[in-house]
Formats: structure tokens, sequence, C-alpha cells
């Protein structure tokens, strides 16, 4: 019977120490899932070109304008912003069909220049120069640190705060920032994700 007590007792206390451990936010950040963007919509700023066959007069490359509309040859204004590659390509279709025979059409995105900009890293706070990054796979929160210059004098680096969105909620993940940087502790030297925004407090006197 005593075994058994004492045993009871292990086993709780393993439990109430799990528990603690994912309220203070100790649980590893999951990992980054490169997924393929399955269609595109296009933005304003984002360089298009479009192809007809047979017909090199009606093909052009162009960006996409603030009002979000491009001017094509023979069709003038039409509305591209929130559209995609698809899309466009059989509005251009249906359109340029008014003046030729079966017209072959193919819209090509060149340079997505909203989608760069959506997927851009930030780094705000107690840093020498905040900074917003164009992303690229394999960055780390170092890497964006010391593309800010570092930390200011008043920074709390422990304190350190990542904010990523996953899914339809925004996750905040605690940041080791003092560790990495004085004792190369790289635990929480993550990865970052598309649209991630790492933000350093100020130490309270």
């Amino acid at each position: 019977m005593k075994y058994y007590t004492s045993a009871m007792m292990s086993l709780i206390l393993l439990a109430l120490t799990a528990c603690s451990s994912y309220q203070e936010g100790k649980q590893p950040i999951p990992n980054i899932v490169y997924n393929a963007v399955p269609e595109y919509f296009l933005g304003v700023g984002d360089e298009i070109s479009i192809q007809v066959w047979k017909s090199p007069e009606l093909s052009i490359t162009l960006p996409v304008r603030p009002d979000g509309k491009i001017s094509a040859p023979l069709v003038g204004d039409i509305m591209v912003a929130g559209k995609s590659a698809s899309m466009l390509t059989a509005d251009l279709t249906q359109k340029f069909s008014n003046y030729i025979r079966n017209p072959q059409v193919t819209v090509l995105v060149i340079d997505p220049v909203s989608a760069t900009y959506l997927r851009r890293v930030r780094l705000t706070g107690a840093v020498v120069q905040p900074v917003s990054l164009n992303y690229h796979q394999g960055m780390t929160i170092l890497d964006l640190v010391l593309e800010g210059g570092g930390l200011s004098d008043f920074a709390n680096a422990n304190k350190t705060k990542l904010y990523r969105t996953v899914g339809d909620k925004v996750e905040i993940y605690p940041i080791r920032l003092k560790d990495i940087l004085d004792k190369g502790l790289l635990e929480t030297n993550y990865h970052l994700a598309p649209s991630d925004i790492l933000t350093v407090p100020e130490r309270i006197f």
C-alpha cells in the first residue's frame, strides 16, 4: 500500500510539472512547412506577361497599376487585382475573341511584387534599427537581429517575442535572445516563416 501511494504521488507530480511547463510557453515552436501556394492572386505592382499565340502585336509585359488595372491592346483597361493568372487568362480570351478567332492566351506572373511585400519579416522594438526584409527560406532569428544592427542599450533581450500567423490565429513564442547573442545558446534561434514579426521589449527601470 505504501509503495502504491508513493507511485501515485510521483505520477501526479510528473503530470503537474508537465502542465506547468506547457503553461509557461516552453513548448517547441512548430516546424515550418514550406507548402506551395495553390493559386496566386494578382496585386498592385505585380509584373505580368500576356502572350497571345500568333499575335505578337497583342503580346505585352506590364505592371499592374495602382488602380489594380492594366491596359491591354484592343480591349483597353481591365481590372486584374484580386484575380489569378488563370482567371485573367479566361477574361482576356473572352475579350480578344471579339477581335480574333480562337485566341490562345497565356498569362504569366513575372514579378509578384505584392506577394513579396506580404511575406516580409519584420524586427521592431529595442534594436539599433527596426527593419522590414524580404523573406528568404533559411533565415533565422539571429539573421534578422544582425540585419537590424543588434540590440539597443535598453533591450530586455530574453523577453523577446516572435509573432507568427498560424491558420487564422497569431501565435506568440518566447525567444531567449540574450542567450543567443551572449552565450551562443541557439535553442530559440528558430528559422523564420513568411510574415513573422520579432519584437524586443525595453527593460523597466
